[in-house]
């Protein structure tokens, strides 16, 4: 049987992680154990990360319809009840941007529900 080296394929392997490990400090960035480790649990960040952010978003947007809502006398959890038995298929995302960046639209929307 022929002799296999591999140290062009291990070296691919290696240099693949350290550009995913660049900007990392010390060890992390330098050994190929802690190299491998680090990129593994930043991985695992990246992906709890991303979760986070639409928990995040959604909160951001209560918040701010929840600032429009008071200014005109509601409150967020009454608006969005009465949303939903006026059966108005709007979600939070729309409203929010219309309560922030286009208030007279928001204000029509609050008018459509109290009535």
């Amino acid at each position: 049987m022929s002799r296999v080296k591999r140290g062009v394929v291990a070296h691919r392997k290696h240099k693949k992680l350290f550009n995913l490990a660049k900007g990392y400090e010390g060890h992390h960035s330098k050994l190929i154990r802690q190299v491998k480790e680090s990129v593994l649990h930043a991985g695992q960040y990246a992906f709890a990360g991303r979760k986070q952010r639409r928990r995040d978003l959604r909160s951001l947007w209560i918040t701010q319809m929840g600032i429009a809502l008071r200014n005109e006398g509601l409150t967020y959890s009454k608006f969005i009840a009465d949303l939903k038995v006026k059966n108005i298929l709007l979600d939070r995302k729309t409203l929010a941007e219309m309560a922030v960046k286009d208030i007279s639209t928001f204000k029509k929307v609050i008018s459509e529900v109290n009535k």
